[in-house]
């Protein structure tokens, strides 16, 4: 926690080509600021901001991590410098003399003041200029390989000796578990603590006709109405999935027919506790079918829910798409996002690529959101300018293809006196809604297969790939998948097991010893696609042989009760982690779209605190089967880390890809 609080701001992608084009950014960014504090805010956008801050303040929405330590640590802020602990809790009156002061004085002087006195005034400020320079890490190896080499010739043959000896040391230290008598030490459960019965979430169903369903859920929310709205995607044809998340965008940050960008953002602060709109698709259980939704999520307080589903209506109806400078901001917007995200969260990027190689949702997910959407973003970067009539009609088409009432859904939490006073308003808001997509919608029939799992064209072709791009470290990813390369049936252990694997085996080789940030896996028991991943990892091939090894492992295992017990309660603990009332809702919804009864879910608990060794060694043995008959690997990686991989793995026929 800093004493001085910061504020910072800047531009990304400046052409630093002149020098005067960085100077430039400082004074930008001066003269808004000194315009902001001589013109201040408007009483909208005040008003947006205000509620956004209280509504956030009295809901106290902390997600999965407990409201208790959140208040421990936003009292400590203050408490670590000699201040009352209490101070950042008790907002009520500081926000309340803040509403004062703004009815004392005019926005415009006490806005205006504060920017002017700690920003624009204020010479505690630096500037600080990332330039881009293609050479820099091989002068760094080459500089550290100059060290290497004095150091070198500086040893004798004892000190290299006893280099050599201490760096097996180590590894043999690293590689070591803990004795049993250690880990006695720390406390732990015992099978017997743990609930035997999996949590219920309260859900009440109610039609509406064509086949919209309203799930309700009865739970305190403090008067906040938590709600989504789902869409099926079955009228969206396969060519535009690329342009889903930009569509989704759209939303809420193009305007309407009645408002700009900035009028629809206060006006959604204003009257709403935020709202947003996303895809989300999953493979479903034993179905070629993906389960692909796009859903409009927000919340309001009971007393201002008709407003929410006003807004939602009119954003629906009215979207403003033809935008042309807008659109191509919030693609050059994605696309810098997305370089970003490929070079500091390269595993989800490879992992995605090794999903698209298996199955249709997986490979919908990928054109929406992986390497695929990235490459047709700068596509469309382009093609903005060169035929912005043709992107428009692609928008205005997805927009009557998505925004129908056959087969929605409607998920709503609240107490139950809370979901009775707005059903009428959830009802009229649905009847306002198209029944069905039009007829006359300029879509091919076979444009719509990869909705019901006929068209397997989205899939990517199964190879090894290696993704170029510039970074010091590597992504790997390997996948298999046993319910389709192998006869493995779904089981509850395997949760159990594959968190085992991701803090153990996985932990030291790739970790402890490889040196990776982080080595882990998962495995969906829905698709039975099981996933190696590793982060910051500065080794490769090296990481794929411990993923290989990793069966071994579990083949070979030998677990004592106190173990095995500690793994089936460390996931038990992850089922039943901390939910506040939002994402209890949110939760059953997500079991409701993916067809998990509360009978499967037993059915599950109860295999899991079932576990044993021998489900370890089962399991062993079916990923030794699938991912020796059939897996890929994917990394994101470096030119140079990609031509020695090829050299290394030559049976695994690399193909490599510049991305960035």
């Amino acid at each position: 926690e800093l004493r001085q609080p910061t504020f910072s701001i800047g531009l990304k992608g400046v052409d630093a080509g002149d020098e005067a084009n960085l100077k430039k950014v400082e004074q930008l960014v001066l003269d808004t600021l000194a315009s902001l504090a001589d013109k201040g805010f408007s009483d909208s956008s005040i008003e947006a901001a205000l509620n956004t801050i209280e509504f956030s303040l009295r809901e106290n929405n902390t997600g999965s991590f407990p409201r208790g330590l959140s208040l421990m640590l936003r009292s400590m802020a203050a408490w670590i410098y000699d201040k009352d602990p209490f101070d950042p809790l008790k907002w009520e009156d500081q926000l309340a003399a803040f509403k004062l002061k703004l009815k004392e004085q005019t926005p415009t002087k006490l806005f205006g003041g504060l920017i002017r006195k700690y920003l624009v005034d204020n010479p505690h400020r630096v500037t600080v200029n990332l330039l881009p320079n293609t050479t820099l890490q091989k002068e760094l190896d080459s500089e550290e390989q100059g060290r290497l080499d004095v150091l070198r010739k500086s040893m004798t043959e004892s000190d290299i000796s006893e280099l050599m000896q201490k760096t097996q040391d180590l590894k043999t230290h690293q590689e070591t578990p803990d004795p049993p008598s250690a880990l006695k030490c720390i406390p732990t459960l015992a099978l017997s603590d743990i609930p035997k019965e999996s949590q219920k979430i309260p859900t009440a169903i109610r039609s509406l006709g064509q086949n919209v369903e309203v799930l309700s859920h009865d739970i305190f929310t403090n008067d906040v109405v938590y709600a989504e709205f789902a869409f099926d995607m079955s009228s969206v044809p396969k060519h535009l999935l690329y342009l889903i998340p930009l569509f989704c965008r759209c939303m809420t940050e193009m305007g309407t027919k009645s408002e700009d960008f900035v009028e629809l953002t206060e006006r959604i602060g204003r009257k709403t506790g935020g709202i947003s709109a996303y895809s989300f698709t999953s493979p479903l259980k034993e179905e070629e079918k993906p389960c692909a939704y796009i859903i409009v999520r927000g919340k309001a307080t009971r007393d201002k829910f008709a407003e929410y589903c006003e807004i939602v209506e009119d954003i629906v109806k009215n979207v403003e798409l033809n935008n042309k400078d807008r659109l191509k901001q919030m693609v050059f917007e994605t696309i810098a996002g997305q370089e970003a995200a490929i070079v500091g969260r390269g595993h989800s990027y490879a992992m995605g690529r090794l999903g698209a190689q298996r199955g249709i949702a997986n490979a919908a997910s990928e054109q929406m959101g992986g390497i695929s959407n990235y490459l047709a973003m700068k596509e469309l970067a382009e093609k903005i300018e060169s035929d912005w009539d043709s992107v428009l009609s692609d928008l205005q088409l997805l927009r009557q293809a998505v925004f129908k009432k056959e087969g929605m859904l409607v998920n709503l939490t609240a107490d139950e006196a809370t979901l009775t006073s707005i059903e009428s308003q959830v009802d009229g808001f649905v009847s306002a809604l198209p029944g069905a997509a039009p007829t006359d919608l300029a879509v091919q029939g076979s444009d719509l297969a990869w909705y019901t799992g006929e068209d397997s064209s989205l899939l990517l072709p199964k190879e090894n790939e290696l993704l170029l791009v510039p970074t010091q470290v590597n992504y790997v990813a390997k996948g298999t998948n046993l319910y389709t390369d192998t006869d493995y049936a779904p089981h509850g252990s395997s949760v159990v097991i594959s968190k085992y694997l991701s803090t153990t085996w996985l932990w030291d080789r790739v970790r402890v010893v490889g040196g990776a940030y982080g080595g882990f896996c998962s495995f969906d028991n829905t698709s039975g696609m099981f996933s190696f991943m590793s982060y910051r990892d500065p080794n490769l091939t090296k990481t794929i042989d411990n993923y290989d090894g990793s069966t071994g492992f579990l083949k070979d295992l030998t677990l004592d009760e106190d173990e095995l017990t500690k793994s089936i309660i460390a996931t038990i603990g992850d089922i039943d982690s901390y939910q506040l009332p939002d994402s209890k809702g949110y939760t059953a919804f997500m079991r409701h779209l993916l067809k998990v009864s509360d009978e499967e879910r037993q059915q599950r608990r109860d295999e899991i605190l079932g576990t044993t060794l021998k489900d370890f060694k089962d399991f062993g043995e079916a990923l030794e089967s699938a991912m020796a008959n059939n897996s890929q690997v994917c990394a994101v990686t470096s030119k140079d880390m990609a031509s020695q991989a090829t050299e290394e793995k030559r049976d695994l026929s690399f193909v490599s890809k510049q991305i960035l």
